[in-house]
């Protein structure tokens, strides 16, 4: 039978990290007593270095660059959409003149 996945929320993950780089606690040390994986934490810690407050947004929901850049594909498709559009109807109407 498969295994469900776990979801740790934010403050679970920042206060994870908070054990390793305020605390002075190893990775292996911190993750073990917290009842998951070194590598897990590892990335963790790389992420909220990386990402600062905007690391671990949760529910799906994309960080704010993240949900712009999807944000402007979807108008640049929709905008070349139109493009289409306006060309073949202007293909249109100049062969009906002709």
């Amino acid at each position: 039978m498969a295994e469900t996945r776990r979801t740790f929320t934010r403050e679970f993950k920042v206060a994870a990290v908070k054990l390793v780089t305020e605390k002075g606690r190893s990775v292996a040390e911190a993750a073990r007593s917290l009842g998951i994986g070194a590598e897990m934490l590892r990335r963790w810690k790389v992420t909220l270095d990386a990402e600062g407050h905007e690391a671990f947004p949760g529910h799906g929901n994309l960080p704010p660059a993240e949900d712009e850049l999807r944000r402007l594909k979807a108008e640049v498709a929709r905008l070349k959409a139109e493009r289409d559009i306006l060309k073949k109807a202007t293909a249109l109407f100049a062969r009906e003149s002709a």
